[in-house]
């Protein structure tokens, strides 16, 4: 299949949709937990409905649907599923985004000019060193850019395009899925796979141009309570017992070069705490635990009630409360019974004259549920860099490859013959 798309849109719809607030809030009772991710969701059903595709929606949860009808004799086909998602994450602000592309990128130091305080280093970002020529697109360094994911959310939308005006270029039904949430792990809780109907997905939500993740970390979230006694400080003396002293031996006892965050990397597992609050009489603190290795999840929990009943035992009339509960699992553990899927994806990442690399993901997708609930769904390169952050980049030419690795992914669809 011949790929010709010199008019590419990618760059333009890409900075019309980080102009949108769509930042989630973890601690919203709501779905989606903020309102304003519908913004985007609208915005998305009328520039589908605008390209001709027909049954573009937007349904109660905030999810957007859609259909690219079968290309002429592929009709018999199962359906396929390109995803992204909506939301950017709340650890970095996505309030009046302002996209900067710097043009010909040759190697320098970008500093930021809404924050000069904000320098994009290739030392510290060696990928830039693969940009040399390239456009790059950065915020103004005073928010995060929103590549993740809306990078993945203009390259699926781009290849509609491509999809509805070149009706010659092969492929079976496409499912187009938006949703919302996911940056604090819910983009999945209302998906509705029997009105999606697809066989397989993609999510478009990965990093490093030519990369294809078959692998997430499995997951865990806990909340763990101290709970101590209270008295008055001036007659406290063998009556009080200070929740935060528990708390904070607790957490220093914690191995240091081992299971955090900040001293691993690859396929190490790890003990993430993200909030502590509390005061004498109960502290509670949550977080995450991550492993590759989804037994080991049980292992790192029973480290930390180990060590916070050691620390109670200090104690006398202290005590601890240690909740654990699923986020999602490892993908690779689906995906392996679909080799297929993976290595169709592969083979679309070779013909868009790329070389392919399969690499684990020290994080998840929404692909990591939709796997386990019955979509097996790996996770294709966007060219986002430096998630979450102000010194968030990504390329368009790394976009508009993505792009050409969805469309002939598709067409590559029609040439094999797999059962559903």
């Amino acid at each position: 299949m011949n790929f010709h798309h010199p008019n590419s849109l990618v760059l333009e719809r890409f900075c019309r949709y980080v102009a949108i607030d769509t930042q989630s809030d973890a601690n919203s009772t709501t779905f989606p937990s903020t309102e304003k991710q519908k913004n985007l969701a609208r915005l998305l059903v009328q520039e589908l409905k605008d390209l001709g595709v027909s049954d573009a929606e937007i349904d109660e949860w905030g999810y957007v649907y859609a259909t690219i009808p079968a290309s002429l004799g592929n009709e018999h086909l199962p359906a396929i599923c390109f995803c992204a998602h909506m939301d950017t994450s709340p650890d970095c602000s996505g309030k009046d985004v302002k996209p900067v592309v710097h043009r010909n990128y040759q190697g320098q130091d970008l500093i930021l000019p809404g924050d000069v305080s904000q320098v994009l280093k290739p030392s510290e970002h060696p990928e830039l060193l693969n940009q040399i020529g390239q456009d790059i697109v950065t915020a103004d360094g005073t928010t995060l850019l929103g590549a993740d994911n809306k990078a993945g959310v203009a390259e699926i939308m781009e290849a509609a395009r491509y999809w509805m005006l070149h009706p010659e270029v092969p492929h079976g039904r496409i499912r187009l899925l938006f949703t919302p949430d996911e940056e604090i792990g819910r983009g999945t809780d209302h998906v509705d796979l029997k009105k999606l109907d697809a066989a397989f997905g993609y999510t478009l939500d990965g990093e490093t141009l030519g990369h294809l993740e078959n692998e997430t970390f499995s997951a865990d979230g806990f909340k763990l309570t101290f709970l101590g006694k209270s008295a008055h400080p001036g007659f406290a003396k063998g009556h009080m017992i200070s929740a935060l002293r528990l708390w904070s031996e607790w957490y220093a006892q914690w191995p240091t070069h081992e299971l955090r965050p900040e001293s691993t990397e690859a396929k190490e597992p790890f003990m993430h705490v993200v909030a502590t609050e509390g005061s004498i009489e109960k502290v509670i603190c949550s977080g995450i635990i991550r492993s590759f290795d989804t037994a080991e999840l049980k292992d790192i929990a029973a480290k930390m009630k180990s060590l916070a009943q050691l620390v109670c035992a200090k104690y006398p009339g202290s005590a601890f409360e240690l909740e654990v509960y699923e986020q999602y699992r490892n993908m690779k553990e689906i995906l392996d019974r679909v080799p297929h899927v993976t290595e169709l994806a592969i083979e679309a990442i070779r013909q868009s004259d790329l070389t392919p690399v399969l690499s684990s993901i020290r994080g998840g997708t929404d692909g990591s549920r939709l796997s386990f609930m019955g979509l097996p769904c790996p996770n294709i390169f966007a060219g986002e860099h430096a998630f979450h952050s102000k010194l968030e980049w990504v390329s368009v030419r790394d976009m508009e490859k993505a792009v050409e690795v969805i469309v002939r992914l598709a067409a590559l669809f029609t040439t094999t013959s797999r059962p559903e």
